[in-house]
């Protein structure tokens, strides 16, 4: 739909205030980070926590961004696993950390050398791999992520490796969190949501809208092969995705 002069302005500004609030969240609270590693490893999840909160709550404020949550009652908190959700934006990151109990991502190794932001979430106990690894970031992934989930974390891993626009070309889902959860016997839960719709790849202006986070089935993975996981999770999540509400 096509935007009016006036209405791109108003939503421009929205997402300038969203954008000097998110830095300053993220600045104040960096500047602290460093320090988190002599606090309890609790102490520094719920640090965090309050970080993706404030900042999910000042995008809510400013621009109007909701969300609403089905499916979470599929997922068994008292055993630590692997989610799968589909990668629109950085807003379901910020979602989940806040959402979901103490919970490792799979990121990319550079992203602890940015100032504050990666400085807080090299205390979050993450999964960093070097993409150029090739097969042994596999490896770091299976040893580092059993680790994880073994001392009580759930995994994070973004299956398409990249953030995918809405409408744009599908990806071939990777299979990294299914040999994680070969190695390490653990289940994995598909999550669909439509965030890109609010707050897209590219681009600065974010739009109002309430975005769904849908949580699907535990998908058992005992006899059954990564690609046949992947699949299976790929066929939900798309499935998924196609029957979740409108954003506006």
């Amino acid at each position: 739909m096509k935007r009016s002069p006036i209405m791109t302005a108003w939503l421009g500004f929205r997402s300038l205030l969203l954008l000097a609030g998110f830095f300053l969240i993220t600045g104040v609270m960096g500047v602290f980070s460093p320090f988190l590693g002599i606090f309890p490893y609790p102490w520094r999840v719920k640090y965090l926590q309050t970080w993706a909160g404030l900042s999910i709550g000042w995008a809510r404020l400013t621009c109007g961004i909701k969300w609403k949550v089905q499916g979470f009652e599929n997922l068994d908190l008292n055993e630590p696993a692997i989610i799968l959700p589909n990668h629109q934006s950085t807003w379901e990151t910020m979602f989940l950390l806040n959402f979901m109990p103490s919970m490792s991502f799979v990121i990319k190794q550079e992203l602890l050398s940015i100032p504050f932001f990666g400085w807080g979430m090299a205390k979050s106990r993450p999964i960093a791999i070097d993409r150029k690894a090739g097969g042994s970031a596999v490896e770091q992934i299976n040893v580092n992520g059993k680790e994880r989930l073994d001392g009580g974390n759930w995994v994070c891993i973004f299956p398409e490796g990249t953030r995918v626009m809405p409408q744009g070309k599908p990806l071939r889902f990777k299979q990294g969190g299914a040999l994680l959860a070969l190695h390490s016997g653990r289940p994995v839960y598909p999550v669909a949501h439509n965030a890109g719709e609010c707050w897209p790849r590219n681009g600065l202006i974010k739009t109002p809208g309430t975005i769904t986070v849908s949580f699907g089935p535990r998908i058992e993975t005992t006899g059954k092969t990564s690609e046949q996981i992947i699949k299976e999770v790929e066929a939900w999540i798309k499935a998924e995705r196609a029957n979740l509400p409108p954003v506006r």
